[in-house]
């Protein structure tokens, strides 16, 4: 089995455990069955806005057995961050949730509510409630000399409606009117991957995740092998187009799939084959030659093809039949 290369597992939520309010078929049974095995299980979240307590207590509710321990959260890694950037007790001005705001206020850090009160730093973390004027305040501080630090820079999340904005829509608003970035502390970035695998003490793990430009380049990042589930944001399209940063060890239709031999890559006389199916270049085109389009071994057989052969996807044409596998 897949699994059995791997000591902990460590997974996104949106996408991969739940999508909105609602878990993923499978995703619970998968979880389950993988902690019964030994392996030792991490929530690595970029969601800023609630404590571990309260996402542990969701994941329990889907039948799941998590302590807060086991979240590793943006929160947490952002307020490490920021401690070796200004002194400790120094004023924090916080532009997110309760999570953030709980972090900040743990680590001894004085919350402060606006510009005016000189912050010595700003903290930005993604929260319904934001509005205009938390991020007026935030530019305001940041433009006094503020030290700015940022949760993530997720541009969107996946609801049970579709996709709405993210952290990094907000960042992007502040960027505007200060013209800099902040330093960001959550996935892709090192400091959250480096809290997880301190905190579980574990040496081979494996990220599942959904993003490619966040779980899958932050696992590259932080030299942890990956997976990408086909149940949350990615499509057929862009893992097919995905780049060299970006690209995971394997593609999996659900996490039910680590229970599975990850089937090999076969060269052929034109392309690759993986398990029934064979996608071919022939010349620019990229075309299915064998097996049906709406199994993972061709999404497979394709990323494989593509990925090894050292053009870009906008060089070559790729049948719609591939750019649209229904994945089962």
């Amino acid at each position: 089995m897949l699994i059995d290369n791997f000591d902990s597992l460590f997974l996104d939520l949106d996408g991969v455990v739940y999508r909105g309010a609602e878990a993923i078929d499978g995703a619970v049974e998968a979880i389950n069955r993988a902690a019964s095995l030994g392996k030792k299980i991490a929530y690595i979240t970029n969601n800023a806005s609630r404590t571990p307590q309260a996402i542990a207590e969701q994941l329990n509710g889907y039948g799941l057995t998590v302590q807060p321990e086991q979240i590793i959260g943006s929160a947490a890694a952002g307020v490490r961050l920021l401690a070796t950037k200004v002194p400790a007790g120094a004023k924090v001005l916080v532009v997110g949730g309760e999570g953030l705001r709980r972090e900040v206020s743990d680590s001894g850090f004085e919350l402060v509510e606006d510009a005016s009160s000189q912050p010595d730093a700003v903290i930005q973390g993604f929260s319904k409630d934001i509005g205009w004027q938390q991020l007026a305040e935030a530019a305001f501080a940041i433009q006094a000399g503020a030290v700015w630090v940022a949760t993530n820079q997720d541009w969107t999340l996946p609801l049970e409606r579709g996709i709405a904005p993210g952290n990094g829509t907000l960042v992007g608003a502040v960027h505007t009117a200060v013209g800099i970035l902040p330093e960001f502390a959550g996935k892709p970035f090192r400091p959250i991957f480096d809290a997880a695998l301190q905190q579980m003490q574990v040496q081979r793990p494996l990220m599942i995740g959904d993003r490619l430009d966040t779980d899958i380049k932050g696992a590259i990042t932080a030299g942890i092998q990956s997976a990408t589930v086909m149940t949350g944001v990615v499509g057929n399209k862009e893992l097919l187009g995905a780049k060299t940063d970006e690209r995971p060890n394997f593609v999996l239709t659900g996490m039910n799939d680590l229970f599975a031999d990850y089937p090999e890559a076969k060269p052929t006389k034109h392309g690759v084959r993986v398990g029934k199916s064979e996608v071919e270049l022939l010349g620019d085109r990229v075309l299915l030659t064998a097996g049906h389009p709406a199994t993972i071994d061709t999404l497979r057989a394709a990323t494989n093809l593509i990925w090894t052969s050292g053009r870009p996807i906008y060089g070559l044409q790729v049948d719609a039949e591939l750019l649209g596998v229904s994945n089962v």
